[in-house]
């Protein structure tokens, strides 16, 4: 039957047939099985595959006043910069934790990745940790536990306490000295040093309290992307701007960075030697990057200008390989040109400190290299709406997600992993976070099967895939776009007293998936493949172009 006629059959017999294996066409692809899960990294784990959700603190708990993120957001009135819209008390994640995790457990999900709050934990350098946030994680964690889904826990996920960096003291940008109060933050190295020793006796703490129920570990989200956000572009705090000059701060920033994640990933494996699960293996340490797939480009058209490639092949170093290939060989290449100019001590071949690594990947952009922001790094990236002259509009209109400004380009996870494959074979790779902004459930689904047809075509081709993680379980604080962008699988109506959570499509047919552990074909020939995804609907079509993927005002 046609596409047509098979999505007219599937609605005729309800929303539930099509969201299961209504929708079966001659031409759809055969269905895909997938293993039980296993250990996210290690031998024991090799073939399993593992369906997960993840979360940030700062993104869903409310009432965490010692957080750099809060003075950031909070009003001028009452004390804090404004720099973003408020926080408030984001979706109530704190106080609905464990109501929230039913939804994990109704959906069959394997594991729940999300962060315990340093700046709640540790809201001041030289107090004591505060034993009732520790209490409550602990409460956390025993649920997962009991209801058999694998805790994966990330130590720092963007969010840091405010003495990491305090940037509330202007006079003290560019002339700052560490102190109990305000450590100066990761481009300066005095302050970094010590930045990075109190996150590693955190991090040991976490390990040492949870270890005999979590044995997945990952250190740092997203370095690369929180570290030109922070102290490249002033969008997240601190607010230090780098991009232009010689770049010295961000590139202190990123060797600074790196080293940390060393120290973290030291200090769990010292603190944590329990074998949670009873698989033989205590303490698997990862680290989870952001992926695009970086494409050349010159003046909104896609390039195959030499200048504009070699961009393209600089970008990917920074963004996909800098930190892999300093955690495995202690190598930092900072300026990008293959060679190390700095060596970490104790980290070698020999001695790697990355067990997995994790893939999060959302989007295709441009980059070029006829301009150069600064002398530090050769190349320029698509920046709605500041630097445009590296933005292509989508190849199809309907893979434009309106609230991100950018196209959902479904094989970029499969290319992401076949160039992780290529580098490091013997590393495993788990998609630790991939989502999509939409107001229409719908558009949820589809891009959850095609991720996983994606996936799927990676691990046939051979690749150690082991997961998949939806972004996120609910929406949430989506850090300088505030409430706006709906990544749910639950939408949440922060209108009602109760915040309640309400399922979307991508909840229901991420259900019917991992309790089957596989897409049908009928699955695949309404939701999947790489065509065009159902509309968007604008809230304000005068406001924004499809076709460009722009905000017109």
């Amino acid at each position: 039957m046609s596409l047509r006629h098979s999505i007219v059959s599937c609605l005729v017999v309800g929303v539930g047939a099509l969201l299961g294996a209504c929708g079966s066409d001659s031409n759809a692809g055969p269905a895909i099985s997938f293993a039980t899960a296993g250990p996210i990294a290690g031998a024991a784990g090799a073939g399993s595959f593992t369906f997960g959700v993840a979360t940030a603190a700062m993104q869903i708990e409310e009432d965490q006043p010692e957080s750099d993120w809060t003075y950031w957001s909070l009003p001028v009135a009452q004390g804090g910069l404004g720099k973003s819209p408020p926080i408030g008390d984001s979706v109530r994640g704190r106080a609905n934790a464990l109501a929230d995790l039913d939804l994990v457990t109704g959906m069959h999900l394997d594991a729940y990745r999300f962060n315990m709050s340093w700046p709640r934990i540790q809201p001041t350098k030289d107090g004591p940790y505060d034993a009732a946030a520790l209490a409550h994680y602990d409460s956390l964690v025993d649920a997962l536990v009991a209801a058999h889904i694998k805790p994966v826990v990330t130590i720092h996920h963007f969010s840091s306490p405010i003495w990491v960096d305090d940037f509330r003291d202007t006079d003290a940008i560019g002339g700052c000295v560490p102190s109990a109060t305000d450590l100066c933050g990761w481009d300066n190295d005095a302050g970094a040093a010590i930045i990075r020793q109190e996150m590693a006796d955190y991090a040991g703490m976490l390990a040492a309290r949870y270890g005999d129920r979590v044995d997945e570990w990952g250190t740092l989200n997203e370095p690369v992307n929180y570290l030109v956000a922070s102290y490249g572009a002033a969008q997240f705090p601190p607010g230090k701007f780098f991009a232009l000059g010689d770049g010295a701060g961000l590139v202190r920033a990123l060797r600074n960075y790196i080293k940390a994640h060393v120290a973290i990933y030291d200090a769990i494996k010292a603190n944590d030697t329990v074998d949670a699960d009873g698989d033989g293996q205590a303490s698997l340490v990862g680290l989870s990057l952001n992926h695009l797939a970086w494409t050349a480009a010159r003046e909104n058209v896609w390039s195959s200008d030499p200048v504009d490639v070699t961009a393209e092949h600089a970008i990917k170093r920074a963004y996909h390989h800098l930190f892999v290939e300093a955690a495995l060989t202690g190598g930092i290449d900072s300026n990008l040109d293959g060679t190390p100019d700095e060596m970490i001590p104790g980290v070698s071949a020999a001695t790697p400190k990355l067990d997995w690594l994790g893939v999060q990947y959302y989007a295709r952009l441009g980059v070029t290299g006829a301009y150069n922001l600064n002398d530090a790094f050769h190349f320029q990236p698509c920046i709605l709406p500041l630097l445009s002259y590296a933005c292509v509009a989508p190849v199809d209109p309907t893979h434009c997600i309106p609230e991100m400004e950018y196209e959902y380009y479904e094989a970029g996870v499969y290319e992401v992993l076949m160039e992780y494959h290529a580098a490091y074979p013997n590393l495993p790779l788990t998609v630790t976070e991939s989502g999509v902004a939409a107001e229409v459930g719908r558009r949820r689904a589809e891009h959850i099967v095609r991720s996983l047809e994606q996936i799927a075509r990676a691990r046939d081709a051979g690749v150690d895939v082991r997961g998949y993680y939806h972004w996120s379980l609910m929406d949430n604080y989506e850090w300088s776009y505030g409430y706006e962008p709906h990544f749910g699988l639950f939408r949440v109506d922060r209108s009602q007293p109760d915040y309640p959570r309400i399922e979307t499509d991508g909840a229901t047919i991420l259900r019917t998936i991992a309790g089957a552990r596989r897409i049908t074909s009928g699955q695949r020939s309404v939701f999947g493949g790489t065509g065009p995804m159902t509309p968007e609907v604008l809230l304000d079509p005068t406001a924004f172009d499809l076709n460009t993927c722009t905000r017109l005002h």
